[in-house]
């Protein structure tokens, strides 16, 4: 992609804008009890949000699996010391990692991309442009 294209999560345009989007971080330990670990906010797009919470979730269950464990193993660990992460303010667009933790738990990502969850998040931009200041 050139310097000039944008890729399309970050997409100025008005399709899949909403206002108020975060992704809520939730500690599956219970250490937290039901508030969220952490909120995350700054989301333009809905699939910039649905990205950041589906990459967090992967990478939290890639970090509960041992080798050798069973996709039901890394479900149970994951249930018990894992993170989740739920997207606010998208309505019936928003991502549920319901929909993919027994794919992710059956299968480590082959990918490193698919658990950088880190360049999605959107405090990483508010950081970039303080460094330009």
């Amino acid at each position: 992609m050139s310097d000039s294209e944008e890729d399309p999560i970050f997409s100025a345009g008005d399709f899949g804008r909403a206002s108020g989007l975060a992704v809520r971080i939730m500690d599956l330990s219970g250490a937290n009890g039901s508030d969220p670990l952490e909120t995350v906010r700054g989301f333009d797009t809905i699939a910039h949000a649905n990205a950041f919470a589906r990459r967090y979730v992967r990478d939290s269950i890639d970090r509960c699996r041992t080798p050798g464990q069973s996709g039901e193993a890394v479900i149970e660990t994951w249930f018990a010391f894992g993170e989740d992460a739920t997207v606010v303010g998208a309505g019936d667009q928003a991502w549920l990692s319901a929909s993919e933790i027994r794919d992710f738990a059956a299968q480590a990502a082959a990918d490193p991309e698919d658990r950088n969850w880190r360049v999605l998040d959107p405090r990483r931009f508010d950081e970039d442009d303080e460094e330009e200041e």
